[in-house]
């Protein structure tokens, strides 16, 4: 029998699958679903008492939801006698919201932090959160926390679809040049940059590449999060009025609200690529290869 079991949630099943066959580990089954007052019942079919339990859940989509799904079913696990409780967590919602930017609000990130410390869970996996303010995630999380990139799974994907030939690799913003340089260095140590705003007057701004000639060259653009699309559609247009030829958008997070993908559908980019952490219509990348070795590592498999 198998000391190992991965259990997926009902927004991380499609990523257990995966991790089960590239582990070779036994894939366990959880029932969910919902009482007629909306409440969430959750049962745990498999026999997980003695064993090391890896459970997935994106907090994607309906984060509220997912929340209490995943604390109740970690907490489940572990009252049902699991030896470790390992939680993949794909897409950590809240994550943005750490800090009280205006008085009187909810650090939200904090607050969903001390539920899980409350857990006594063995691990935390999670995928390009973002740690703006957060310098050390075991802090506030209370267990080994893994904050693992999908940007090198991206750009096996550019790799394997796209020439790289006369390629630049560009982030969005100032934020975005730790993924852009994992990307250029992916894909064999291209020049990368990101675009900066520059004010020529009180009523004029213009967007430039820093340091990086994007003329006649072609372009893939690397974000974390793709919400609304305002900042990738800005980052196209700048990097076409610089003389930029083709265009590929990619995310490690395709969140799509608000009318996001018509938005950039109509752009005509060569290629929108995102990972699955969350659910879209151009997550065309999997996350797992880059989560299980590093679950492989912690649990010496």
């Amino acid at each position: 029998m198998s000391s190992i079991i991965i259990l997926g949630g009902s927004a991380g099943e499609h990523i257990a699958i995966e991790l089960a066959k590239l582990l070779n580990v036994e894939l366990g089954s959880l029932e969910i679903r919902k009482f007629p007052d909306n409440e969430t019942y959750i049962r745990i079919l498999s026999d997980v008492s003695g064993k090391k339990v890896i459970y997935v859940n994106s907090l994607q989509r309906k984060p509220n939801e997912l929340i209490i799904e995943t604390l109740y079913t970690l907490d489940t696990i572990r009252d049902l006698g699991a030896e470790e409780v390992h939680a993949v967590i794909p897409y950590m919602a809240y994550a943005r919201q750490d800090e009280r930017f205006n008085p009187g609000e909810a650090i939200s990130i904090l607050s969903l932090a001390k539920l899980f410390k409350a857990l006594d869970i063995d691990g935390i996996y999670t995928v390009d959160m973002h740690l703006h303010r957060i310098t050390d995630p075991t802090k506030i999380f209370g267990a080994k926390f893994y904050n693992l990139t999908g940007v090198r799974e991206l750009a096996k994907y550019i790799k394997r679809y796209h020439s790289i030939e006369n390629t630049v690799v560009i982030g969005p913003d100032e934020e975005a040049e730790q993924w852009a340089k994992i990307m250029a260095e992916e894909l064999g140590d291209l020049e990368f940059s990101i675009l900066e705003k520059r004010r020529l007057s009180a009523e004029e701004v213009v967007i430039e590449a820093r340091d990086v000639e994007v003329r006649g060259k072609n372009v893939v653009i690397v974000d974390d999060i793709i919400s609304t699309g305002g900042t990738i559609v800005e980052a196209v247009k700048a990097l076409r009025n610089l003389g930029a030829k083709d265009i590929i958008v990619t995310t490690v997070h395709p969140i799509l609200v608000k009318g996001a993908l018509p938005r950039l559908l109509r752009l005509c980019l060569k290629d929108l690529v995102g990972t699955n952490t969350v659910l879209s219509p151009i997550s065309k990348v999997s996350i797992a290869p880059a989560i299980a070795p590093r679950l492989k590592e912690q649990l010496n498999l």
